[in-house]
């Protein structure tokens, strides 16, 4: 901060130096880099959780919520793991679950299908944390109805999220306000994804017992991507376009 005629001036992107803006229009590219693939990743894993191609409201209730007019393993191989089984391997597991998923009919009809396609990482010897398919007591678990993601993996990954995004939200807004834009509309950009993180995290656990708070999820999600694709794009312009003011 700097001092002026008795009034605290804030520093701008003209009082920087060179290294200051290099290490800033770095940081903002990677950080654009990083979103776009998290989007990336959220869409490929989302994607086919209802079991048809494109991301919709289902997909992420699924997610959530659980398709509970079937099993885990189900959504699992029309979802996210369909590109790794046949269709027709896929109809004869998902025939096996509503006949009840029967041990005896497990070494017959499902390990070969499960040995072709699943076990090259589906194994405790993988040293992956992924489950265990090798056995019909590692698969009956997945066998039962499909409810979402567990209470356990949704505050695990809240709080990943909470503490990691606000920080680079932090950071992020940190360099963002050393533009010189209207006021209000900066400190409704610095404060909007903050509240979007909450409210996003916040409807992960009202999805997990209502489905229809999916739209809020995806409501806050545009919310954030959109607020910081905004202070991304106008930081890498002014940093290198804001000229300092002559009085």
């Amino acid at each position: 901060m700097a001092v002026a005629e008795g009034h605290i001036v804030p520093k701008r992107f003209y009082d920087r130096t060179i290294s200051e803006k290099l290490l800033y229009t770095s940081f903002l590219l990677l950080v654009g880099l990083g979103y776009l693939m998290a989007t990336t990743y959220l869409y490929v894993t989302h994607e086919m959780n209802d079991g048809k191609s494109g991301l919709s409201v289902e997909d992420v209730a699924n997610s959530y919520y659980g398709n509970r007019s079937g099993t885990r393993l189900e959504a699992a191989i029309r979802g996210p793991m369909a590109g790794n089984i046949s269709a027709d391997d896929t109809e004869v597991m998902v025939a096996w679950l509503k006949d009840g998923a029967e041990e005896e009919h497990f070494a017959k009809d499902i390990k070969p299908i499960l040995d072709k396609t699943c076990l090259a990482c589906h194994v405790q010897s993988s040293g992956m944390n992924i489950p265990d398919l090798s056995t019909y007591q590692g698969m009956h678990k997945f066998a039962e109805v499909d409810t979402g993601m567990s209470m356990a993996s949704l505050l695990k990954l809240s709080h990943i999220h909470l503490f990691g995004i606000s920080l680079l939200l932090f950071m992020l807004g940190s360099i963002f306000i050393q533009c010189e834009i209207n006021v209000w509309f900066k400190r409704f950009l610095v404060v909007s994804p903050m509240l979007a993180v909450f409210v996003d995290v916040l409807s992960w656990f009202l999805t997990k017992y209502d489905s229809h708070y999916a739209v809020i999820v995806i409501a806050a999600g545009g919310i954030l991507g959109v607020s910081m694709a905004l202070q991304i794009m106008i930081s890498l312009f002014q940093i290198w376009t804001l000229k300092k003011p002559v009085h």
